[in-house]
């Protein structure tokens, strides 16, 4: 019972993120898309759905139960701790949202992974289904990830549940095609990802994909580095040197992309 209900908050939140990024695309659009909009959401859409069902039939509620484990077995980092509950249940999001920027990171590094992850950032325009454009193989490896990182950190289960859900809205909310007033953007830039941050990271342009790797907190990419600002966001092209033509990307070449050769 308790799987399901995870399950179905998930589902509700991924639902109602999307309608209500989409609603605010349509209000403020940040730009006109370069590509149909159509089939873009059809090929976004069906591998979020392909995914949605692995997500479901292998690791429904996985993450939160293995977290439950090793707190009950007062296992992980966090227990070398003497920390109020609410203190432990902060560090849990803070720790599993530095190992996501980690796992990003290699995701773009590791030429391996860089196969799978290339199908994300094949998207020639960035809205929020883009949020949704993504290998089944990297939805499984970063479930894994995560699952891992959860019970060796020794993450608050209910620590894990919250960010589980701002990973997801987080997720949408970064890859928005949504023109926000520039005063909320920079304060934004201060402690979170907002669009125009993550837009840099999803240009054609090498030096500017391998930079602003954050997911929720944009802390991470200047502690580490790898933030960088004052891209001027008109002239930032979408896409994968190599996966520029529309009808090569659709579903079926996505999918099969991890196995066709490398490119960076």
């Amino acid at each position: 019972m308790e799987n399901i209900g995870y399950e179905m908050i998930r589902l509700l939140i991924l639902g109602g993120g999307l309608v209500m990024f989409l609603l605010l695309e349509i209000i403020a659009p940040y730009r006109e898309g370069s590509v149909s909009k159509l089939k873009r959401w059809l090929n976004n859409i069906g591998l979020g759905i392909v995914n949605t069902v692995v997500l479901q039939l292998l690791f429904a509620a996985i993450t939160v139960q293995v977290a439950a484990q090793g707190n009950a077995q007062q296992f992980g980092l966090i227990h070398f701790f003497d920390a109020p509950r609410w203190l432990k249940i902060i560090g849990t999001i803070v720790v599993m949202d530095l190992l996501v920027y980690f796992w990003h990171v290699l995701l773009h590094r590791l030429p391996l992974l860089w196969r799978v992850h290339r199908v994300h950032h094949t998207d020639l325009d960035v809205d929020v289904s883009t949020a949704m454009r993504r290998h089944v193989f990297e939805i499984v490896l970063s479930a894994l990830v995560r699952m891992a990182g959860a019970y060796f950190v020794g993450a608050e289960p209910v620590g894990i549940l919250i960010f589980e859900i701002v990973y997801l809205l987080s997720d949408q909310f970064r890859h928005t095609c949504l023109k926000l007033p520039w005063e909320l953007e920079r304060s934004l830039w201060l402690l979170l990802v907002p669009p125009t941050m993550h837009r840099i990271h999803h240009s054609v342009d090498i030096e500017e994909r391998l930079t602003n790797f954050g997911r929720f907190l944009s802390i991470w990419d200047r502690v580490f580095g790898t933030m960088r600002t004052g891209v001027y966001q008109e002239r930032i092209w979408y896409g994968v040197d190599g996966h520029i033509h529309e009808k090569k990307l659709d579903i079926h070449h996505l999918m099969k992309m991890p196995f066709l050769p490398p490119v960076k």
